[in-house]
């Protein structure tokens, strides 16, 4: 237990419950550093600041950082490989650098992500942090069940190890294995991503297995925005009769950057390490604390590569107000990509407000997928659903329920609803579910 007091002490004494012009002052006095090294160190950082006519000693306030370019994932496509292995955003050579992940290449083509040994120990260290702040302690066992080929989610179980929890390396295991894992080794806590876990719980009913007889208390989940959405949790929840916490990683950065506390309001950011800004995603000016914008990020202490200004494509807030659980570190809640969000009739959506519908509607399975597309000069989308199998609603009316629903909660109804039977819809993942299929003319 002394591992987790010096923990619990050091993280909710020294930086969780930090004033917060004390947290701003421990921000600038790393961005400076951050920033000349950065400068000093990588070539693409020199080349930017010096066209964008700033340097380093410009930074006096926080909010001088305004000044700085911006990156973004284009910008590390671009860099990655040029005149070195690591490309020209790294600020170290490649024999500082101990650890590599990828990005899943869902936007794009895969990034790289190096780590020195300084880097990669901060990462565990924030992970074990933010386990224990949903509650894990050194008493507990804890299922890994991420992907570990190149994902930055892997290593995250080495924070619960460093926590003091016995940890299970699972990965991406099929059902049935983990399901055995689940029974014979009884963890309390398990890591996966949302649509895995309610396919998981829906596959063992379908063995026999009632989820809430399993040990599993605890249910962390990343790669996927369900756990923030009310209605995937609540339904998540109670099928395994477990508590289900969100936790938000970039792999430009490192694993979990951000993850909910035992109350459930926001993810707490881990601000001794990054700093975050919101912006208009059209004209990239910065917005107060509040408001619904882009997120922007900057690295303060990572050094194989410096992220400054980088451009998540995230939308969403970032408040700074106390949490009910004590903490003052400031929360993001995540609304959608920008990437994924389509305009219909003047209304913008999110995947995420069709999914908060969809969990919401009787008679149909948790999966579905958005197509959209163009039709008479405008953007329309069709929602395609499960009918669940003992069901007695006849295809028709399981497609009014859903065009309703969406109508009355998102403000424009779909072109259409496709019935499928159980099981028939090819969305369900041990990583990534694919919701959004864009079929508009580019």
């Amino acid at each position: 237990m002394g591992m987790g007091k010096e923990y619990r002490t050091y993280w909710k004494e020294e930086i969780e419950t930090a004033p917060r012009e004390t947290i701003e002052a421990l921000q600038l006095r790393e961005l400076k550093e951050e920033v000349a090294f950065a400068y000093e160190h990588s070539p693409y950082y020199r080349r930017s600041f010096d066209a964008a006519g700033v340097k380093p000693s410009d930074i006096k306030t926080l909010k001088d950082l305004a000044r700085f370019p911006f990156i973004n994932k284009h910008t590390e496509r671009e860099t990655q490989g040029v005149g070195s292995f690591l490309g020209e955003l790294a600020a170290v050579p490649e024999e500082d650098v101990i650890f590599l992940s990828t990005s899943s290449g869902s936007t794009g083509v895969p990034t790289m992500s190096p780590f020195t040994k300084a880097d990669f120990d901060d990462f565990i260290d924030v992970v074990s942090r933010m386990f224990w702040q949903i509650g894990m302690r050194p008493s507990d066992r804890y299922l890994h069940a991420l992907n570990f080929s190149l994902y930055i989610g892997g290593p995250d179980v080495l924070g619960a190890q460093n926590l003091g929890a016995l940890s299970i390396w699972g990965g991406t295991l099929p059902s049935d294995r983990l399901l055995f894992i689940l029974e014979n080794y009884k963890p309390g806590i398990i890591y996966t991503s949302p649509s895995y876990a309610w396919s998981l719980g829906e596959k063992a009913r379908k063995k026999g297995i009632d989820p809430k007889e399993l040990s599993v208390r605890k249910i962390l989940t990343g790669g996927e925005p369900g756990a923030s959405i009310g209605a995937t949790r609540k339904t998540i929840e109670e099928l395994w009769g477990a508590d289900l916490y969100d936790f938000y990683g970039l792999s430009d950065i490192f694993g979990p950057c951000a993850a909910m506390c035992e109350k459930k309001d926001g993810l707490h950011m881990a601000e001794d390490h990054i700093l975050v800004e919101t912006i208009n995603p059209e004209t990239g000016e910065v917005i107060p604390n509040g408001e619904l914008g882009e997120l922007v990020f900057t690295t303060l202490r990572k050094k194989a590569r410096p992220m400054i200004r980088f451009r998540s494509g995230d939308i969403g807030r970032f408040v700074t107000e106390p949490c009910a659980c004590g903490r003052t570190e400031g929360r993001i809640y995540i609304t959608g990509r920008r990437d994924d969000m389509f305009i219909v009739s003047a209304v913008n959506v999110f995947p995420s407000d069709v999914e908060a519908v969809v969990h919401d509607v009787e008679g149909i399975t948790n999966e579905y997928r958005i197509r959209v597309y163009d039709e008479d000069y405008t953007s329309k989308y069709a929602v395609e659903v499960e009918k669940e199998d003992d069901s007695p609603a006849t295809d028709r009316e399981i497609a009014e329920r859903v065009q309703n629903a969406l109508k009355a909660r998102i403000g424009v109804k779909p072109a259409d609803v496709i019935v499928y039977a159980e099981g028939n819809l090819d969305t369900r993942s041990e990583h990534k579910a694919k919701r959004l299929i864009d079929e508009r003319k580019k």
